[in-house]
């Protein structure tokens, strides 16, 4: 007996228009789309609310928050993957690439003391059928940090690894091309004095000088070799954009400035830039604006990085704020653009043969509700 479900009566937004019509389901796949309405026993009724393919997210830090929810606190790996896992099918994200950090900037920080257990949870969740969206690996690989290579060693094959950022987070370059940025961000993270602030730069460059160029060489080729998708992370200048192009880097992750985006996308990388930054209308770091590049045509992708709920909003929010950009043009920027960008061609769409990840939302004055999450057909929201 086939699976079927119905889901009619909605705006669909399909990948250059929105239709009224109905959307058919059988056995976790799409099988149907047309403009005519089904009353059919057990089809679900959107009321005139929007149908939307299921968001890919690629980049986001949330599980980090509750593993930490507060300083000084640990949480048990699995309720805290249950918890991420559960927010962001709530944000209609039904894939998501769980970014790990692997290194350092600091050695008091504790990143690189959560990699095993977060990992872990995350695999035995998966394995006892316990998340709800689909959980894919971003690993964050610190350039700088001397135990980089080992690091890399022991999580280059798992089997969830779909995409890895170069990160270099040493005075003067990315995000902290001006040392005033760098002194305000680090020494009022971990609480420096001058004199403290002072030696932790000389340490910084030590290693960007020693391991820098180094970890960068070895883990883009070994990516390259065996096809895993490469990110560059906070290019602020035109040579990072033309360095991080002439390594392979498919992505180019939060670019700082509209010179290194322009570059990025003209090298065919796709650019991704940060929701909360769209729904913000600004940087919290004092970066570009993600509206500003949206209104130039050069944002590929959006990311929620630090507020999974900012990813929907923030696509809506783009087709009502920017003239040139549709709402399936925002709609792709959360779907078919991640997924398309790590070779996940089975889902981001609503048309026939994908994947039925599907996200129902409502509007409240221009707010978009979610009101229902489907992975592979299944209400898991």
């Amino acid at each position: 007996m086939i699976n079927q479900q119905v889901f009619t009566n909605a705006q669909i937004v399909l990948r250059n228009e929105v239709i009224h019509g109905t959307v058919v389901v059988e056995s976790g796949k799409i099988v149907d789309v047309s403009e005519v309405m089904i009353d059919a026993n057990g089809a679900i009724d959107c009321q005139g609310d929007y149908l939307i393919p299921g968001l890919v997210e690629l980049h986001t830090d949330n599980l980090e928050r509750h593993m930490k929810p507060r300083p000084g606190v640990k949480w048990p790996p699995i309720p805290a993957v249950l918890g991420h896992d559960a927010q962001v099918v709530a944000a209609g994200i039904t894939t998501v690439l769980d970014a790990i950090a692997l290194g350092e900037v600091n050695d008091g920080a504790q990143r690189v003391g959560l990699l095993s257990s977060m990992t872990s949870a995350i695999d035995t969740a998966r394995e006892q059928g316990l998340l709800r969206a689909e959980h894919l690996l971003h690993l964050r690989c610190e350039v700088v940090y001397p135990e980089l290579l080992t690091l890399w060693e022991q999580f280059r094959e798992s089997p969830a690894l779909r995409l890895v950022s170069l990160m270099d987070h040493s005075p003067g370059q990315r995000q902290f091309v001006k040392i005033d940025k760098y002194y305000e961000y680090y020494q009022g993270k971990y609480s420096l004095s001058d004199a403290e602030m002072d030696a932790f730069i000389e340490r910084q460059l030590a290693n960007a000088e020693q391991y820098s160029d180094k970890h960068r060489q070895i883990v883009s080729a070994d990516c390259r070799d065996r096809g895993i998708a490469l990110a560059s992370h906070d290019d602020a200048t035109i040579t990072h954009a033309n360095e991080s192009a002439a390594l392979g880097m498919m992505v180019a992750e939060f670019p700082t400035t509209e010179e290194a985006a322009r570059v990025s996308y003209e090298k065919g990388l796709k650019v991704m830039m940060g929701a909360p930054n769209v729904v913000r209308g600004l940087s919290h770091s004092g970066n570009v604006s993600a509206r500003e590049l949206a209104n130039l045509g050069l944002v590929d992708i959006l990311s929620s990085d630090y507020v999974p709920s900012s990813l929907l909003l923030a696509a809506f929010t783009l087709s009502q704020v920017i003239d040139n950009i549709s709402l399936p043009q925002a709609i792709s920027m959360v779907t078919a653009g991640p997924a398309k960008a790590i070779g996940l061609s089975d889902r981001g769409e609503i048309v026939s043969g994908k994947r039925a990840d599907l996200v129902r939302v409502g509007l409240f004055e221009d707010i978009p509700l979610v009101k229902g999450t489907w992975v592979a057909g299944l209400q898991v929201y």
